[in-house]
């Protein structure tokens, strides 16, 4: 632990450090291509129950083994399609985790990702606030504040897209896709503002989020997909930076995971549908 910080603390400092990143039309667009080609085949996946969750359409003895390890309380955390890539001066990342919650409902996982208004309560220090901007059925628009500190602090304001819902008997998904991410430039001082959108650090520019679930017998098992978008790895500093790049999205991943099991296991949410 102490290792990822020491890292994660030379990463901020050397991107602070570094010239302002933009976002260019190449990488937005290889973000949006890869994102239209995931969901096309999370739709396919959604359409049979035997393959709800990516885990479940693993070979036999693979998901076997898996599952053993999520029923004994691990976390199965994988790269997909290597994890990182580069894409038109930006990065792209892809991880998927999964988990199981021993006595937990789907309608519990539901009425967590629907509580809009208090993700802070779950997810923080990560998350500092949040709020919903709109509601029309099972579509919401969701506004938070992002918090990263590790040396220097790192603060985004980001506007989600988000869809829940239940599906056939034992099934339901929360899909996140960002609209808008701004990077807050001197945070918590009177001169906090805003810069513009795809013209920061290029800590984060594009993330969502697809959440699928299955209630089983003994409780819920739960899948989170991760693709994001960041800058490239400036000219000089990849022995320093890309270790960092590569581990934070699966370390991002594996809190995600572990406090939504925790909001679930401490049984004080009350069931949606």
């Amino acid at each position: 632990m102490r290792l990822r910080i020491r890292w994660l603390a030379a990463f901020l400092v050397t991107a602070g450090l570094c010239p302002a990143a933009r976002l260019s039309p190449g990488a937005e667009r290889a973000f949006e291509d890869y994102i239209s080609g995931f969901e096309a085949q999370l739709a396919r996946r959604h359409a049979c129950p035997y393959s709800y969750l990516a885990v479940l359409d693993a070979g036999p003895a693979r998901r076997a083994e898996i599952e053993r390890q999520m029923m004994a309380g691990a976390m199965h955390i994988e790269p997909v399609n290597g994890g990182t890539w580069p894409v038109n001066g930006g990065l792209l990342h892809h991880w998927r985790g999964d988990a199981f919650v021993s006595a937990a409902t789907r309608q519990q996982m539901l009425a967590l990702l629907r509580d809009y208004n208090h993700l802070s309560i779950y997810y923080a220090p990560q998350v500092q606030w949040s709020h919903a901007v709109s509601e029309q059925g099972r579509f919401v628009t969701v506004a938070m504040q992002l918090w990263e500190r590790n040396v220097v602090t790192v603060v985004l304001d980001a506007n989600y897209a988000v869809e829940t819902g239940l599906t056939g008997t034992n099934t339901g998904y929360g899909f996140s896709r960002s609209i808008h991410i701004w990077q807050i430039d001197q945070p918590g001082t009177s001169q906090e503002h805003r810069l513009p959108e795809g013209q920061d650090d290029g800590f984060l520019w594009r993330l969502n989020s697809y959440w699928s679930f299955v209630q089983v017998r003994d409780g819920l098992l739960m899948e989170c997909e991760a693709i994001s978008l960041t800058r490239d790895i400036p000219l000089g500093f990849g022995w320093l930076i890309t270790p960092v790049v590569r581990s934070l999205p699966k370390t991002s991943l594996e809190f995600t995971l572990n406090a939504t099991r925790k909001a679930l296991l401490a049984g004080t949410l009350k069931e949606a549908r």
